[in-house]
């Protein structure tokens, strides 16, 4: 006989360790074959969800397993999604993994689980060892569970010193967590304010088409960037999928470099991580880690030459708040050597944003009614969106620019001579004109404000945090998108009728620390 023992192990207890004892008395040493830990989502790591990787998990449950009596195995199963019959595929997981010497069912196998879990096993007739639940009606646990235990060290600095929390966890788990120092990873990830429970900054991006725009466009980002990149340890934050590494490691100019590729999205880790194994890169030197800049520092102090940053920072100030951008860019400052540059490529804000304007947008390039419909597919949503007018996607814009956050636009319908204006700031007018053609991910663009900060308060800002800012940096309207996304959509005038000119629409900031 068999048990079998699922779970995401981040942490082990002593009462559970008490718990497979007593089991193992009460059936016999000859009776039990075998304790096979399934250790779910073994692919994640780093998420709230997940915050310790399978390899921490796996050493910590050997060591636990040390001094019991039987022998024990440990197996990690991939998070695959929502999976109804998840039991079934964690027992073919097994079977597969051990080359089918465990072939594990209800007639050989009991299942040790609290939670609600054991109901897909008790589908396919698994019988359950509950473990720490008492009462499974009104699920009362004898004991602390262990992932409230995970919430109490996370919450708690001085764990080490609380007899509460040593009391409870066994003390393989002492040993690994306190070891790779994992309170501190864990709380700063479950602390965390802007990513999601799956590592993920935001749950409605397509990554397929997220992927594609990078690639695309990495070239163009890159020989951008290329003439002031400094040799040496060179840091990507928010590095996607890899593109600009890619394209810097192929360069001759920084062949004796090391480069650092940051990515707290785990779907994008994880194709840069494949990247990397397909030997994708030009330099043996690129390591990626799957980390957050914005609450803590991801190098050294003063340890790098160059930080590259491309279409961060308005995602922290959109899914975070300000005080975490001006952590960020502290933190930055403080990673830098002397002589190091931070280069920013992102989205800007106009100057004078604040300045009300008249915003004449075209009817001609699709319908003008019925722009309130929602979908829940987003290519469906991004054809129907695609299917309005210039004029009538403003209106759907302003329904939908970030709700949930309550910072919505604002503006008044006028009639000027038989013609139709929206009148609003200026630094709105330009959010619509950058945001309106990201149809494919429209649910995750209606987070994100791009105009907050302008060129001159990005410098001011900079230099408030000790960097000196190149005469290079500089914010410029990007000629493509203005002829094609602009002209003969979207004309702007100031009150007395003036044309003005396109806003700008990227920003090259180029921080050097002295």
């Amino acid at each position: 006989m068999y048990l079998l023992f699922p779970g995401r192990h981040h942490l082990l207890t002593q009462f559970q360790y008490d718990y497979l004892l007593s089991l193992i008395e009460k059936y016999g040493e000859d009776t039990i074959e075998g304790i096979i830990f399934a250790v779910t989502s073994a692919n994640h790591s780093g998420t709230k969800r997940n915050p310790v990787p399978f390899y921490l998990r796996a050493m910590m449950i050997q060591d636990f397993c040390e001094n019991i009596p039987v022998k024990t195995y440990v197996f990690g199963i991939d998070d695959v999604g929502n999976l109804e019959d998840f039991a079934s595929y964690t027992l073919k997981q097994i079977n597969h993994q051990s080359e089918h010497k465990l072939v594990l069912n209800s007639s050989n196998t009991l299942l040790i689980c609290s939670t609600p879990v054991m109901e897909m096993y008790q589908k396919i007739e698994f019988e359950v060892l509950t473990a720490e639940l008492e009462d499974k009606n009104y699920q009362s646990y004898k004991t602390a569970l262990p992932w409230e235990m995970v919430e109490k060290i996370a919450e708690n600095p001085d764990w080490q010193q609380s007899s509460n929390i040593k009391s409870l966890i066994h003390a393989s788990t002492y040993k690994i967590w306190t070891t790779y120092s994992l309170d501190e990873k864990v709380r700063n990830i479950l602390n965390d304010p802007i990513i999601g429970e799956d590592g993920d900054i935001t749950e409605s991006r397509d990554y397929n088409s997220y992927v594609r725009q990078m690639d695309e466009i990495a070239e163009i980002k890159y020989k951008e960037t290329a003439e002031f990149i400094r040799p040496g340890i060179i840091g990507d934050i928010g590095c996607a999928v890899g593109s600009w590494i890619k394209q810097a490691s192929e360069d001759p100019h920084l062949r004796e470099s090391d480069f650092y590729g940051i990515e707290v999205t785990r779907q994008l880790y994880d194709i840069c991580q494949q990247r990397k194994n397909n030997r994708e890169f030009g330099n043996p030197y690129v390591f990626f880690a799957q980390k957050n800049a914005v609450t803590s520092h991801v190098f050294e102090k003063e340890s790098m030459n160059t930080i590259h940053t491309s279409s961060l920072t308005h995602e922290i100030e959109s899914y975070g708040n300000r005080q975490d951008l001006l952590k960020f860019i502290s933190n930055r400052y403080e990673e830098l050597g002397s002589g190091g540059i931070w280069i920013n490529r992102d989205v800007i804000g106009p100057e004078n944003g604040e300045q009300i304007v008249l915003m004449q947008l075209t009817k001609e390039d699709g319908r003008n009614e019925d722009y309130e419909e929602n979908y829940n597919d987003n290519k469906e949503l991004a054809n129907y969106l695609d299917g309005l007018s210039t004029f009538t996607l403003f209106k759907r814009f302003c329904s939908d620019f970030r709700r949930s956050e309550n910072d919505m636009i604002y503006y008044e319908e006028v009639l000027i001579e038989g013609k139709t204006y929206f009148r609003l700031a200026l630094k709105d007018a330009a959010e619509f004109m950058l945001t309106k053609d990201y149809k494919d991910n429209w649910n995750s663009e209606m987070h994100e404000r791009f105009c907050f900060w302008s060129f001159s308060e990005w410098k001011k800002t900079l230099e408030a945090n000790g960097f000196h800012i190149k005469e290079a940096s500089h914010a410029y309207t990007n000629p493509w998108i203005a002829s094609n996304r602009f002209e003969d959509k979207v004309q702007l005038f100031n009150l007395q009728m003036e044309p003005l000119a396109h806003p700008p629409t990227n920003v090259l900031l180029l921080a050097t620390k002295i």
